[in-house]
């Protein structure tokens, strides 16, 4: 009885703290929704207070200038020129404004733009207050300023500068920023495109007015100093140089941006090797065989005392990524009166058999090699697609046979190895003008770096015709094409995939296996290394247990290979074109 007293107060009191629980969680929302409420009204006030404030600042500045005189209408270093100080704070209620005030000349198209000899038709003042506390803004109020009459008008006369803005189809650009900076004076002015254009009337400056448009997320595009430094070049002399204002006159000058791209580029060399072996451990790579007998890795006549010969044939061998057959090569032994023969034979669909390669196109096949490595790179993939190997043994001593230990065929395939950390140029065909030899000084022309992955993806480019170089004494590697063909375009506004083929002259494939199983070795670490050459890589061995090392230069190399379970195996192995070597690790 007691025992369910306690458990029903136990009960009870739980709900009661469950209960609580919740009641604090809604009054604990209900509070913060007030909270909230209570902040965005002392933003608001806050806000409406100091706009008002600044716009009575604003009015009274407009103000000031509507009763000044024409002519002294101007910013102190600025054009037209005046005592109105370009920026200023003023405080007020405790906060403090920052007052700026710009004054323009405007060319009004109502009398022409050509041929105006008196092109400052009035004045236009923009005053801008900002402030910034708690809480920031800004209000932004203009008025023109009209000249009492012709005399007034031309008594400070300047010139007009027409800006146009295009993109990459011709087409204007609205909302294009176009800042104006006199290199000598300092004076600076900006505006933002209205159907594609920009005026600005400036005192007469001969080469002086540097002019920069741009736009977000677009290219940039802007004029150069004659001799200014770009990057590590000098630009003696630029395609596009400051520009020159003469009293009365209009320079018209054009730029073309648009909005940027983007590049992703893959390193790899466009072909591998594959690989055909058997080592014996089994009768699984084995078509048909006689009088042979296959143990512990080898294949030795099975009774020489009754036939005196006997052969093997392997199974059929193929790659559905073959480019062409490259070399044929044996291990094996031959005591004294013993002989070991090798021949190719290709399947011929008509006769639904396999058949001997002929000697014109395999001179020695009909006899049988008995040297290795044989190069069958002479054959034609197309033709001869899938072939077959065979082994010949014969004895004259009964009591002694040769002993094939294993075979292996290679071949070109046309599977993809990424390089990683492959450095490439990459240049565009705009140029900014030339250097002082009169060679052409590019917009961009840049040095990248794949990632470890063959990789990189290159952004803010804007839309030219790009194209790569590799410099084979740095990197190893020849280019040998681009994918598409370079000079490659790139558009404004995309994204352009490039696959860069590169071909190394020397080359390790290192295979990986387990002693016993002859299993591949998945995430082996093997090491190639070579001290005099400076030359030391450490790759892990892919789900086929192979790693794939270049460029190399002809010439001996340490490796080690290592795995979680197995003892650390140490050679070497002489690297020479597309070398191969397979590495058997033991089990502890």
């Amino acid at each position: 009885m007691l025992n369910l007293m306690y458990e029903k107060n136990r009960k009870e009191n739980g709900m009661a703290l469950m209960d609580a629980l919740v009641g604090v969680f809604l009054v604990l929302i209900i509070f913060l929704g007030i909270f909230g409420a209570y902040l965005l009204g002392l933003k608001v006030v806050s806000q409406s207070r100091s706009r008002t404030d600044a716009t009575s600042i604003a009015n009274e500045k407009i103000e000031a200038i509507r009763n000044m005189s024409y002519s002294a209408v101007g910013v102190i270093g600025g054009y037209p020129s005046g005592g109105i100080s370009q920026e200023e704070n003023v405080a007020r209620n405790g906060v403090n404004f920052t007052v700026t005030t710009r004054i323009d000349y405007i060319n009004d198209s109502f009398d022409g733009v050509e041929g105006d000899s008196c092109p400052n038709d009035y004045k236009k003042a923009d005053v801008r207050v900002s402030w910034s506390n708690q809480f920031s803004g800004d209000v932004d109020l203009m008025t023109d300023i009209s000249p009492n009459g012709i005399s007034q008008e031309c008594a400070d006369v300047g010139g007009t500068m027409s800006v146009a803005v295009f993109d990459a189809s011709g087409i204007s650009i609205t909302g294009a920023n176009v800042d104006v900076e006199d290199v000598v004076s300092g004076l600076e002015k900006s505006c933002i495109t209205d159907s594609g254009t920009c005026l600005f009337v400036l005192p007469e400056a001969v080469g002086a007015y540097k002019i920069f448009v741009s736009k977000d997320n677009y290219s940039a595009e802007r004029t150069y100093e004659k001799n200014e430094l770009v990057g590590s070049v000098v630009l003696a002399n630029p395609g596009k140089p400051h520009a020159t204002i003469f009293e009365g006159q209009v320079t018209s000058i054009s730029f073309s941006i648009d909005k940027l791209s983007g590049m992703s580029s893959d390193t790899q060399a466009p072909e591998s090797v594959g690989w055909w072996t058997d080592i014996f451990t089994d009768q699984s790579k084995i078509s048909s065989m006689s009088n042979v007998a296959v143990i512990d890795g080898e294949a030795r006549l099975e009774d020489a005392h009754a036939e005196p010969s006997g052969y093997l044939i392997s199974s059929a061998i193929t790659s559905a990524q073959l480019i062409n057959w490259k070399e044929f090569s044996f291990d094996n032994y031959e005591p004294a009166n013993t002989s070991l023969k090798y021949q190719i034979f290709y399947f011929v669909v008509d006769l639904g058999d396999w058949i001997l390669i002929p000697e014109a196109d395999l001179p020695g096949n009909s006899v049988g090699f008995a040297v290795s490595p044989i190069d069958i790179s002479g054959l034609n993939a197309i033709q001869y697609p899938e072939i077959r190997l065979k082994a010949n043994f014969s004895t004259s001593d009964s009591s002694s046979t040769p002993v094939l230990y294993g075979w292996t065929i290679s071949w070109r395939k046309s599977e993809p190895i990424k390089i990683p950390n492959l450095e490439f140029h990459l240049q565009g065909t705009k140029s900014l003008g030339t250097d002082s030899n009169g060679n052409p000084v590019y917009k961009y022309s840049e040095d990248h770096i794949s990632d470890l992955s063959g990789r990189i993806d290159i952004s803010d480019l804007e839309w030219d015709s790009y194209s790569f170089a590799v410099d084979k004494s740095a990197t190893g590697f020849d280019l040998l094409s681009t994918e598409p063909v370079q000079p490659v375009d790139v558009l404004p506004d995309t994204i352009q995939p490039i696959i860069l083929n590169l071909a190394a002259e020397d080359t390790l494939l290192a295979t990986v296996k387990d002693s016993t199983s002859f299993d591949p070795i998945f995430a082996a670490s093997v090491r190639v290394y070579n001290v005099y050459l400076e030359y030391d890589q450490l790759l892990p061995t892919n789900e086929l247990g192979k790693a794939f090392f270049m460029p190399l230069e002809e010439a001996n190399y340490n490796i080690e290979v290592q795995s979680p379970g197995y003892s650390i195996y140490t050679g070497t192995v002489f690297v020479s074109g597309s070398s191969a070597e397979t590495i058997q690790l033991t089990r502890l």
